[in-house]
């Protein structure tokens, strides 16, 4: 399976420009391409690239105006900008730093500089990955971690609000794991945490879903567009799939069993909704859910 290419954003009305900078790039770059600057914001928010090259003469905008709406909205302010621009101006290059671009790249282009300055700001993306990646991955589980969890979350309430789609929450809790932490050990129980880890995220059938350890025994799934008695269905399989689970045990012990109590609820982003109510309505629905005997789902219309 061949590597992911990266994508670059070109805000450029040239096209002229555009082919030049087509052939510096070549094959291995998925370039998306922008002539008009009123159309820049919606584009990168709508393809989040991995980097922007963004001309600042353009027709009846001004390209400094566009990176600092691009560097002030939070779906595209840590995406990379390199300014390309027909203006060697020192303090043009200056302002389009300090409104928070990489780079500053004069034209006419020369084919080395272009791309061994987009080569070195890719590389950088690449390690800030990496590190991401371990900080954002919950290590025991190796699935999205709390703070991982968290950025999805406000991501998908961004995009529910610009589309007016439902928002679902499943928040889950293992039942009586500290009983089972105690009886069979620390290590056994992290066995355990895996185990409904993964049955967790096998029965996610959407790849736009995501589930999270939210911290010790708890976890919860982000499901987009759903609305809440399609999050119920998944909620059931989900603590069905955990039902099932084998959890493998020390030598000479059988299998272990363990079960999960679900809250679920959705919600269409308003000025009365807000990811907080969401969150404290799934969390009031697993606590029913809990009370009610455990290895249950409950959902928010069940509490209200």
């Amino acid at each position: 399976m061949g590597q992911k290419k990266n994508k670059i954003l070109v805000i450029e009305d040239s096209r002229i420009n555009q082919e030049v900078l087509h052939r510096i790039l070549g094959d291995e770059i998925n370039m998306i391409l922008v002539n008009n600057g009123n159309e820049a914001l919606d584009a990168a928010i709508r393809e989040q690239p991995d980097m922007i090259l963004l001309d600042i003469i353009l027709p009846g905008v001004n390209g400094f105006d566009i990176l600092a709406d691009l560097k002030k909205n939070e779906l595209t302010h840590t995406i990379p900008v390199i300014i390309i621009s027909g203006q060697a101006k020192p303090e043009d290059e200056i302002k389009g730093l300090k409104l928070g671009a990489v780079d500053y790249i004069t034209k006419p282009y020369s084919d080395e500089v272009v791309k061994a300055r987009i080569e070195t700001q890719l590389g950088i993306i690449s390690k800030m990955r990496v590190i991401e990646e371990l900080g954002f991955v919950d290590m025991l589980t190796n699935i999205p971690n709390r703070r991982q969890f968290d950025r999805f979350l406000t991501r998908e309430w961004n995009r529910s609000i610009r589309e007016k789609t439902p928002v679902a929450l499943l928040m889950i809790d293992v039942d009586h794991f500290k009983i089972y932490n105690d009886t069979h050990g620390h290590q056994q129980g992290d066995v355990a945490l895996q185990t409904v880890a993964d049955a967790i995220v096998f029965s996610l059938k959407r790849s736009i879903d995501i589930a999270a350890r939210w911290g010790g025994e708890e976890f919860a799934v982000l499901l987009p567009n759903t609305k809440l008695d399609g999050a119920v269905k998944v909620a059931e399989q989900v603590r069905k799939n955990v039902e099932k689970a084998s959890i493998p045990s020390s030598e000479g012990e059988k299998d272990h069993k363990v079960t999960i109590s679900i809250g679920v609820t959705s919600l269409v982003p308003s000025s009365e909704n807000y990811i907080a109510k969401l969150i404290m309505l799934a969390d009031k629905a697993l606590y029913k859910a809990k009370d009610s005997g455990r290895n249950k789902v409950c959902s928010s219309d069940q509490i209200i």
